[in-house]
């Protein structure tokens, strides 16, 4: 494998492959293939593109899983929500309505002692993020305050 200004260039004795230096999923196949006909040490050869030894297995389960849309670097982290479920989100708001003056942290521990694992800045952010600070709670009458209720728990089952 060599490297000009431009390309990748990875030669055999049955002929020349170029690669474009920002083609990923090209050099990830090119790595793999390099990988499986090695004729030194994996750790070289996945070091000469950048990536680790675990890191090739790795993306060889997933170019033998999903072919080479596998190979495409995506986005990382969790893809849904984890602490603030729907359900949590929905009990946050309950307990909010039912008890206006009530604090943060209590409503923490009710959602604590009901099961749920959910921090004090998670039962913030959600009260945040829906306007439900005391404030704007206090001054609502019961008929109001039931309506925006029923609003706000139809905007959490929408989809996001």
């Amino acid at each position: 494998m060599s490297t000009s200004s431009d390309r990748l260039t990875i030669a055999t004795a049955h002929g020349t492959m170029h690669i474009q230096p920002d083609d990923e999923v090209a050099l990830k196949l090119a790595m793999l293939f390099e990988g499986l006909h090695r004729s030194g040490p994996l750790e070289q050869i996945t070091a000469k593109y950048g990536y680790t030894r675990e890191y090739f297995y790795e993306l060889l389960q997933r170019f033998n899983r999903q072919g080479s849309a596998g190979l495409r670097s995506g986005k990382t982290g969790p893809k849904t929500p984890h602490v603030r479920t729907e359900a949590v989100v929905k009990r946050i708001i309950l307990h909010r309505f039912q008890d206006p003056d009530v604090s943060v942290a209590v409503i923490a521990q009710r959602l604590r002692q009901q099961g749920y694992r959910v921090t004090l800045r998670s039962v913030e952010r959600t009260i945040t993020e829906y306007g439900l600070q005391k404030k704007t709670l206090i001054n609502l009458t019961p008929t109001r305050r039931a309506r925006r209720l029923k609003q706000l728990l139809a905007n959490a089952n929408a989809p996001a």
